[in-house]
């Protein structure tokens, strides 16, 4: 049987990134906080927190958290439909944490989210990640669900196709005629600015190679990690980039955004996966998260 006073702290530990901060979130002294720790790790053989600034768990450590948030939310289940059987036992309301990639949080997540939210006490903490990136922070132990583009098999996962998300290359009408008068070539995309997301964003390059723009020369970027910062720099004829169809429809219905090249839209395949040790704990999330995508995405792509 694990310790769950001992996870509790373990878990305090990792949220807060200190033994202070989780002294004072759980309401007892550091020491004892480390003591339960290393009696934890003492008992499962290893150790579970790396010390430093900030303090991490191990690979086992995040497990072990892991385990402790399935733990909480069947619980948590149980008190709401079978109030009787825990009566005196108050809990605080469990927090999950998901991993998302901006453009889903910026379109179709925000209503699983609100479905989810308003049928239960359940709270969020969301990790914002590329959408090729965040099945990794899945395998890490760093969050208990994630929408990716990763289709293959997660070690441990179930995965769910949710569609396709549907981007086009677009600008504004001014920096298209700036940068693109002698046409949308290799040569001409190598001069022109592109807009990119972070340091993770392969969108653009992926869409020359798939139209064969790529050239030798490496166009002049910016970085801009926000949807709404995005979307507006390039309506403001800072660059070009590519965009949720599903976010920029006004502004292209309006003529603030025309799109680089006609029939030329590149559709990226989102999952949602999580542990199947978590399937019954996150059966109405997923169900949530299930309808929104089928209201807002496209259909799967046919295997």
């Amino acid at each position: 049987m694990l310790d769950y006073a001992g996870l509790e702290a373990l878990a305090a530990v990792v949220r807060e990134g200190s033994f202070e901060r989780a002294a004072r979130r759980l309401h007892v002294t550091p020491s004892a906080v480390s003591q339960r720790i290393k009696q934890l790790e003492e008992r499962v053989g290893q150790v579970l927190v790396q010390r430093g600034s900030p303090c991490t768990g191990t690979d086992a450590g995040r497990r072990l958290c892991l385990h402790l948030e399935q733990v909480a939310l069947l619980e948590n289940q149980l008190r709401r439909t079978n109030p009787d059987l825990l009566p005196d036992m108050p809990a605080p309301a469990p927090t999950l944490k998901l991993a998302v990639n901006a453009d889903s949080l910026s379109t179709w997540f925000m209503d699983a989210m609100a479905a989810f939210t308003a049928g239960g006490n359940e709270l969020l903490d969301l990790r914002i990640d590329d959408q090729e990136h965040t099945g990794e922070r899945l395998r890490q132990g760093e969050v208990i669900a994630a929408v990716t583009a990763t289709g293959t098999a997660i070690a441990g996962c179930n995965t769910w196709p949710l569609g396709t998300m549907r981007y086009v290359a677009a600008a504004s009408p001014g920096f298209i005629a700036r940068h693109f008068a002698d046409g949308v070539t290799a040569a001409t995309l190598a001069r022109a600015p592109i807009m990119t997301f972070d340091r993770k964003d392969r969108l653009q390059d992926q869409w020359m190679q798939a139209h064969g723009l790529t050239s030798r020369t490496h166009a002049p970027r910016h970085f801009l990690p926000s949807n709404f910062g995005y979307v507006r720099a390039c309506e403001v004829g800072m660059g070009w980039g590519m965009h949720p169809l599903t976010l920029i429809g006004q502004q292209l219905a309006e003529g603030r955004l025309v799109q680089l090249l006609p029939n030329t839209a590149m559709d990226v395949p989102l999952y949602w996966a999580h542990p199947r040790t978590a399937q019954v704990a996150l059966e109405r999330l997923t169900q949530c998260v299930m309808a929104a995508a089928g209201q807002w995405l496209e259909p799967p792509l046919a295997v």
